[in-house]
């Protein structure tokens, strides 16, 4: 499982809206495997196929629980979630401004109007029908991959100059936790 090349915000396929996942193949469950392995080793919590240059709509997120403290001895495991084909298919009417970096655009961060909760639909890496609840960070999380899929960055959601810094690139988690404190 290799640790792939991330695409950087300059790059135009990270504009183009990816292709929908029509088979489930040995293929994809690699590509999933090597989505996983980058995204880990850049200390990410979410990564979109197009990040790693495929045009396909996968993503996967992988976030602590709501609750998990951080500098706790042994950590719970983190859920992974891959999605094949995700779509949101409910969203909450309230939205919550929340701080946001990305694997693509390194050294900056954001405030980002998101929906507090949503659900989730597409298929699982062995091809089954899934639903993903969620609130809070995984919420956020999730919206921001599937946006991945249609040409959108977090970017493009800021409309005020004022809600985006940058930050020592590898430093953006800890900047996030400074602005929300």
């Amino acid at each position: 499982m290799p640790v792939r090349p991330i695409v950087l915000s300059d790059n135009p396929l990270l504009r183009r809206k990816s292709r929908r996942v029509r088979r489930v193949t040995p293929a994809l469950q690699q590509l999933i495997d090597d989505m996983v392995e980058t995204m880990r080793a850049a200390n990410g919590i979410g990564l979109a196929a197009i990040q790693i240059g495929v045009p396909e709509r996968v993503i996967i997120v992988e976030v602590p629980e709501e609750n998990e403290d951080e500098n706790q001895e042994h950590p719970r495991p983190r859920t992974l979630h891959a999605v094949i084909n995700p779509e949101l298919a409910r969203k909450s009417r309230e939205i919550e401004d929340g701080i946001e970096g990305c694997l693509s655009i390194p050294g900056w961060i954001g405030e980002v109007p998101r929906h507090r909760a949503v659900t989730v639909k597409g298929l699982d890496p062995q091809g089954r029908a899934v639903r993903i609840k969620a609130e809070g960070l995984l919420a956020r999380a999730l919206q921001h991959e599937i946006d991945h899929c249609d040409g959108i960055l977090f970017i493009d959601h800021i409309k005020d100059p004022e809600k985006i810094w940058r930050v020592v690139e590898g430093e953006e988690e800890a900047a996030e936790a400074a602005r929300l404190v």
